[in-house]
């Protein structure tokens, strides 16, 4: 399994992103996948997830603002970040859900200003 997260980059507050991350050795046409942050613990913490048909689930501080989106033919996932602030600086990163495979990518650096 790999995941390669982009998109990410340096904006100021309200502007927006869109990540994208490309997925191998997942069968996408049943599989939930999910955008994660670092955040401050040990653990990852999940930002939305979207379901193989397309369903969504977002925590409540990006809810409104941020748009989760597949393309299960192109094998990519998509997080549309709009309205951005300062408190979604972090590092991006996808995988399964609601189990994560162990193999991450890299992710990728969303740095909003004020």
């Amino acid at each position: 399994v790999e995941f390669v997260e982009s998109g990410g980059g340096l904006v100021q507050a309200v502007e927006s992103l869109r990540l994208s991350c490309v997925v191998s050795g997942i069968i996408m046409e049943i599989q939930t996948l999910a955008w994660f942050r670092r955040g401050v613990g040990e653990e990852r913490d999940m930002v939305a997830n979207i379901t193989a048909d397309g369903r969504t689930y977002y925590i409540d501080s990006v809810k409104g603002r941020f748009t989760a989106s597949r393309d299960n033919a192109k094998k990519t996932l998509y997080l549309q970040m709009n309205s951005l602030k300062p408190e979604d600086t972090d590092l991006y990163f996808c995988n399964a859900y609601p189990w994560q495979s162990d193999d991450w990518g890299q992710g990728t650096q969303v740095t909003v200003t004020p």
